[in-house]
């Protein structure tokens, strides 16, 4: 019994942002969908959203004392190494003590040391790749990864093609099957259905350029009868808050929003970042205004977001254009109904709705090798 037990055991890694930890819930929920016998352990890094987000979502997580090196010199980096080496030893004990059959990584910071540690002890290790462009660390993973879930083409570049498996990647349940209508959702936040509807977002965290962007045209769009939900984040909340008291009847403004797929469904034009929400935009077929975050390694959001101008299917505007263009960019889109239509049929085609199934039939078939 003992040795079923071990061998229906798989560690999940990563986070730091909700492109990465909404996924790896995913991920688990599908696990326990597919088999209600395996346990699950999720490993994040402490002061980070997973450490709150995982265990609302019903799972037991561990934290790292990891973070990530700074590109630019800063005393942070000081401490980095001693960082590393605490969270490889901490990492060695909960693989060595949980026993899993198969370790997973999601990317973020915990990943590295975990899935590094995983493939010491002889543990298989699955990566979730979510970006165009995999980072230094996923790549170095990769080599000795037994399985690659990957959501673009091309990735024979940086990976061994015959571990790859294209499955898309995983999003939230709420957003693969949203139940509420656009007229429902809009009266959630008090609009009209009948009006232009943009939901702005800058990720889990908020966006600084986006937020800027978005408050230097803001009575522009106004005027043009638009209504905006604009999802600031937690640190810009009380910058822009003033702008739902100035607009009452065209702008709501939040930190973070619970209710997600209901901005989705209120939305007839969705301006984000470049990360993991993409896939939601995919799957729900949503005309999007992407602005690729300038701070992650690699630059990996700007190579998504060209996969994406490159077959029409995502409009691209760079954080240093943001105060200039945005505005002016979503007056255009979300009045030319004609563009909307072509990028919503041309980002439908990259939507993968079952992907968290598709990961964890590949998690499971290793198990059982």
């Amino acid at each position: 019994m003992s040795e079923i037990k071990k061998n229906k055991r798989v560690i999940i890694s990563g986070g730091g942002t909700g492109g990465h930890i909404f996924p790896a819930i995913a991920i688990g929920k599908a696990l326990q969908a597919a088999d209600k016998d395996i346990e699950l352990l999720f490993v994040g890094a402490n002061g980070k959203m997973e450490m709150e987000k995982v265990p609302l979502a019903g799972f037991n997580i561990i934290g790292l004392n990891i973070a990530g090196f700074q590109r630019k010199l800063t005393l942070q980096n000081l401490s980095f190494p001693f960082k590393l080496l605490g969270s490889l030893w901490k990492a060695y004990s909960v693989v060595k003590n949980f026993k899993p059959a198969v370790a997973v990584g999601v990317g973020g910071y915990a990943s590295g040391p975990t899935l590094k540690v995983a493939s010491w002890l002889g543990v298989k290790t699955v990566l979730q790749e979510q970006n165009s462009l995999p980072g230094v660390t996923n790549q170095l993973l990769g080599k000795k990864a037994s399985v690659i879930c990957v959501a673009f083409d091309g990735m024979e570049k940086y990976f061994d093609a015959s571990k790859l498996r294209f499955t898309g990647n995983p999003i939230r349940e709420s957003i693969v099957d949203i139940k509420i209508t656009k007229a429902e959702a809009a009266s959630l936040f008090q609009f009209d259905a009948n009006k232009k509807i943009v939901f702005v977002t800058g990720g889990s965290l908020g966006a600084k350029a986006i937020n800027e962007g978005i408050a230097a045209h803001l009575k522009e769009i106004v005027e043009k009868d638009i209504q905006v939900i604009w999802q600031t984040g937690k640190v810009y909340l009380p910058m822009y808050k003033k702008y739902e008291e100035a607009f009452p009847d065209h702008v709501r403004i939040l930190d973070f929003l619970p209710n997600i797929d209901a901005a989705y469904a209120a939305a007839d034009v969705v301006v984000s970042r470049a990360g993991g929400t993409i896939s939601e935009l995919a799957i729900l077929a949503k005309p999007s205004i992407l602005l690729p975050s300038p701070n992650v390694a690699e630059d990996h959001q700007t190579h998504n977001v060209m996969a994406l101008v490159n077959t029409q299917a995502g409009i691209l505007v760079k954080d240093i254009d943001a105060n200039r263009l945005l505005g002016p960019t979503i007056i255009e889109l979300i009045t030319n109904e004609t563009q909307q239509r072509v990028l919503s049929e041309n980002i439908l085609k990259l939507a993968r709705p079952s992907a968290a199934m598709d990961i964890a039939k590949e998690i499971i078939q290793l198990m059982q090798s």
